[in-house]
């Protein structure tokens, strides 16, 4: 089921930069085009964005990294949000994602989407959920009328991809329920769906509407982030029925979508248990049909709040090496509280020492030169060679800053094992 037949937007997109996106991903023109075609990757840029950065997510190309932002009715400072979303670009964050809940949703989007170049996701289910809870009513208050003229909006306003969360279904959300679960739904978009079906004694609106969402997303080459709105937020939730039952959903409405010429990816869970992340991976990417995977994490285990980071760096780097193709962040807030703009970089870095990790373990080049290139740099004591080869170079500089004047460490001093050759 070719895309790049069915879906015009998205061929003109890649004929303007198939070049300039396979020298960076090290791929062939050809074998770049085949995969895009076959749905094991997806080019985000919609023409609406301006000066958008198309960028791929699928392996074998390179592991990208996404960075959350947003505001949150305890944390309301639109100015912030800008500011995090610089830092992420800085530390290397290939897209970024708008989770506002509070404030002027529509002026932050569009601010966020003029300040950068890099693809922007939203949830739009938090906009109109969020209208009627300002307004004093439930958040499950709203139509699916206004659910689709939400999304054909920030479509309309250049939005990259949006989270649809349309494989929670009756059936599935029940599986979730009481007594099922240690923790329940923890998707916000997950819960917010499986309350407005119990309350409209109806079908998720996502699903009922799926073919009019699909030509939206077709006609600005929106990518359609299947929402994992039933992640299991517990390591003992993992596996269970409610999780699966969904992701066999999204491996149908992956299909359909293919067959609408729109670009799909699948988000994962999660809090998994180490032993368990090769295996959902794996299965994950079978049931839907091998598109791209976008994992929160996996978070390895849950016992680290205020370093969730290393815990979803360390599921990231397992989850990447088994097949996972883009990473979305976790920060020291998770869990906790909103994340501040120290959060914000720190976060990208746990996720890039993760498909670090991963990509040096698959043999990829820019990898593996990444690692030669340090190790020789500090073969030869040279700092700034070092600094340049890591991943966050400012910490490097920042740390030997006060040792600058000395050649050897300040751990090792004349006892350096470096110079311990020299006569």
């Amino acid at each position: 089921m070719p895309l790049l037949a069915k879906n015009d937007v998205l061929a003109k997109i890649l004929a303007a930069s198939r070049d300039d996106l396979a020298a960076y991903e090290h791929l062939a023109t050809e074998e770049l085009e085949i995969l895009i075609d076959a749905g094991r990757m997806v080019l985000l840029a919609n023409p609406a964005h301006p000066d958008v950065l198309p960028t791929l997510i699928g392996q074998p190309g390179r592991i990208k990294i996404n960075a959350n932002i947003g505001t949150s009715p305890f944390i309301c400072e639109p100015g912030l949000e800008i500011e995090k979303l610089k830092a992420a670009e800085a530390a290397g964050a290939d897209t970024i994602m708008d989770l506002s809940t509070a404030g002027d949703l529509d002026a932050i989007r569009r601010a966020m989407l003029a300040a950068s170049r890099l693809p922007l996701g939203t949830v739009p289910i938090y906009a109109v959920a969020q209208k009627h809870a300002n307004a004093g009513g439930d958040p499950a208050d709203f139509s699916a009328a206004e659910l689709l003229e939400e999304i054909a909006k920030q479509a309309e306003q250049g939005v990259d991809f949006m989270t649809l969360h349309a494989g929670v279904t009756v059936r599935a959300a029940a599986l979730a329920g009481e007594g099922r679960r240690v923790l329940g739904i923890v998707s916000r978009g997950g819960s917010i769906l499986s309350r407005w079906m119990r309350k409209h004694d109806r079908e998720n609106p996502l699903l009922e509407n799926y073919a009019r969402i699909l030509d939206i997303c077709r006609r600005h080459n929106v990518v359609i982030s299947l929402g994992d709105g039933l992640r299991p937020g517990a390591g003992a939730d993992a596996g269970d029925a409610a999780q699966w039952e969904e992701v066999v959903n999204l491996g149908e409405l992956t299909l359909t979508a293919w067959e609408a010429g729109v670009q799909v990816m699948i988000e994962g869970p999660g809090h998994v248990p180490l032993h368990l992340i090769a295996s959902q991976i794996q299965a994950a990417k079978r049931l839907t049909h091998f598109a791209p995977l976008y994992v929160l994490g996996p978070l390895a285990t849950d016992a680290a709040p205020g370093r969730d980071h290393i815990s979803g760096a360390i599921g990231g780097a397992l989850g990447a090496y088994h097949g996972a193709d883009f990473l979305c962040y976790l920060t020291p807030a998770e869990h906790l509280t909103l994340p501040d703009l120290s959060d914000t970089h720190e976060g990208v870095i746990a996720s890039r020492i993760a498909a670090q990790c991963a990509e040096a373990a698959l043999g990829r080049p820019w990898a593996v030169a990444r690692e030669r290139n340090i190790s020789e740099a500090r073969a030869a004591l040279d700092w700034e060679a070092m600094a340049v080869a890591a991943l966050d170079p400012q910490i490097v500089r920042r740390r030997r800053q006060s040792h600058s004047h000395e050649k050897e460490c300040a751990m090792c001093g004349k006892l350096c094992a470096i110079k311990m050759k020299e006569l």
